[in-house]
């Protein structure tokens, strides 16, 4: 991500909360990007009550968001939407049934500008436990296997993504090394499983993100 912003010349500001940086006032930018990262939404901290509270105001105030994984959780909850504990953990690439983790685009999400130039489903990676339950304002976009609301919308720029789609090669080898759940799955296979995947993986990561920032503006 930070390379597309790169070549296209957009200045950003990083605010790494599980650093200590506090959640910047959100009305100077012109667009809000959250990722994802070990903690839950249903935290009761002033950490996540402000994650929440600045959400919050960034949909109010129609400045394009885009969440990832939790970034996906803290947009459904802070807009009155549930976030609750999977049925299924899903993790890596590959599914239950051995097949690669993959999203489709409900008709809704055919239609809409940040899926442009994609196809109707492609393969994703996950890192999540937890899930979420919409309310009436939410739009699904794309649904999964296991976790049915993978891709949801928020009014007209507002956008909440449960899969990750913005791995790297060095992100993936911290990740793997790091992670308590990547840690207990072998490390050749999903090395291996990455390379099978990762022109086309990559590909729609840049388009997706690359849509959004269109959306933004940019």
């Amino acid at each position: 991500m930070e390379l597309l912003l790169k070549e296209r010349n957009i200045k950003y500001q990083i605010a790494d909360l599980d650093q200590g940086h506090s959640f910047p006032a959100v009305d100077t930018y012109a667009a809000v990007v959250v990722l994802g990262g070990p903690d839950s939404a249903n935290d009761v901290n002033d950490k996540m009550d402000n994650q929440l509270a600045r959400i919050s105001e960034t949909v109010a105030k129609n400045i394009p968001y885009l969440g990832i994984c939790l970034g996906l959780q803290v947009l459904v909850k802070a807009v009155g939407g549930l976030v609750i504990k999977s049925r299924t953990k899903e993790i890596g690439f590959v599914d239950p049934d051995g097949d690669n983790f993959t999203v489709e685009l409900t008709e809704e999400g055919k239609k809409d500008q940040l899926f442009e130039g994609l196809n109707h489903s492609f393969i994703v990676f996950h890192l999540h436990g937890e899930t979420v339950e919409l309310i009436d304002d939410i739009m699904l976009l794309a649904i999964g296997k296991f976790c049915r609301n993978q891709i949801v919308k928020v009014g007209a720029n507002a956008y909440g993504i449960q899969c990750h789609f913005e791995l790297t090669p060095e992100m993936f080898e911290i990740w793997i090394n790091e992670d308590k759940d990547l840690l207990q799955l072998d490390k050749e296979i999903l090395r291996a499983n990455f390379e099978t995947i990762k022109a086309e993986y990559t590909k729609v990561g840049r388009q997706l993100f690359g849509n959004f920032l269109t959306i933004a503006g940019f």
